[in-house]
């Protein structure tokens, strides 16, 4: 085809860089590995125990013995770590089980750190899962009380430390928690553990399959009185700032997607690594439109952990981080 020289042709061609497989990754801004992600397990009373999570497709309830070989898996994938929820055989008003020497949480720890060399284990400490009433704290007169939490917290953290957790993830919301937390670790000799803070939990709609997979749903009414408004972002900067200022080491936007504003904002806000947890109910959507052939799953869920990363999390908490980790 013969062109005028009439015809004015862009100077500036983008497109070279795009040309070849090799090209576009060389050029790549935003690069993501297993090694930033840490793999959510979720541990049971018994020994082997595997059961799948209907809500969670590919996850499943894990005994102790079940979750080392799983943490195995997780490591030879080059993942950074797991991070463990328990579904304790008892529950209580206090959620007394929470702090057990012999708890669900603190057998699991034990066992993969039997296991693994040096794979990182990480728990949640909350109160919801272990509670009668299925709300994150202590309860009188149909309240959730901030102050008497926070030492049910604190002994919670502490427990796991003893485990041998290399970190611990307070996921509560109480205000003061992370000061009581590291105030407590601190006092017992565990100042070495890291907190991995909850900072930016919002109340969000998308944590529906969670709460069948942690068996945490509240008995009455709903969490909005602990966590966050979904229209708020300032607040969010200075829930994050606080927690900044009482110890945490890392801290976290909840959920990822609906929040990748957020997760910027807070990037730009602070000088800590910043984590977002990539929710029960993205990874379910996700799962539910591949099964139907509506979506690649292999590619969105690259694009969706690279948009988290491109926001500005340096960690990302996914269920999808075995598959990802399979094809990166």
């Amino acid at each position: 085809m013969l062109y005028s020289a009439a015809v004015a042709f862009p100077e500036e061609r983008p497109r070279r860089l795009r040309s070849t497989p090799r090209l576009r990754s060389l050029v790549r801004e935003t690069r993501l590995g297993p090694e930033s992600l840490i793999y959510p397990l979720f541990v049971v009373p018994g020994r082997g125990v595997r059961k799948p999570i209907s809500s969670l497709p590919g996850c499943f309830h894990l005994s102790a013995d079940e979750a080392a070989r799983e943490a195995r898996e997780v490591e030879d994938l080059g993942i950074a770590g797991v991070i463990l929820f328990g579904l304790p055989e008892h529950k209580d008003p206090r959620g007394s089980e929470a702090w057990a020497e012999d708890g669900v949480v603190q057998q699991a720890v034990r066992a993969i750190r039997s296991e693994c060399r040096d794979l990182l284990v990480c728990t949640d400490v909350c109160l919801c899962e272990y509670t009668s009433h299925g709300h994150c704290g202590v309860v009188e007169s149909g309240a959730v009380l901030n102050d008497p939490t926070l030492e049910l917290l604190a002994r919670m953290a502490v427990s796991h430390a003893a485990a041998g957790a290399h970190m611990v993830a307070p996921s509560d919301m109480m205000d003061g928690r992370i000061g009581a937390v590291r105030k407590a670790l601190d006092a017992r000799s565990f100042s070495e553990i890291a907190i991995l803070s909850y900072a930016a939990k919002y109340a969000s709609a998308f944590y529906g399959p969670f709460r069948e997979a942690a068996d945490s749903a509240p008995q009455f009414g709903d969490r909005t009185g602990y966590q966050m408004d979904p229209a708020n972002v300032r607040e969010a900067l200075r829930e994050v700032r606080l927690d900044v200022e009482e110890g945490a080491d890392i801290v976290m936007v909840k959920p990822a997607l609906p929040y990748l504003d957020v997760i910027r904002a807070v990037r730009q806000a602070v000088d800590r690594p910043v984590a977002a947890y990539n929710v029960s109910g993205e990874y379910a959507m996700v799962k539910a439109a591949a099964e139907r052939g509506w979506v690649d799953e292999r590619r969105i869920v690259k694009e969706t952990l690279t948009s988290i990363r491109r926001a500005g999390a340096d960690v990302i908490l996914t269920y999808h981080a075995k598959d990802f980790a399979r094809w990166t």
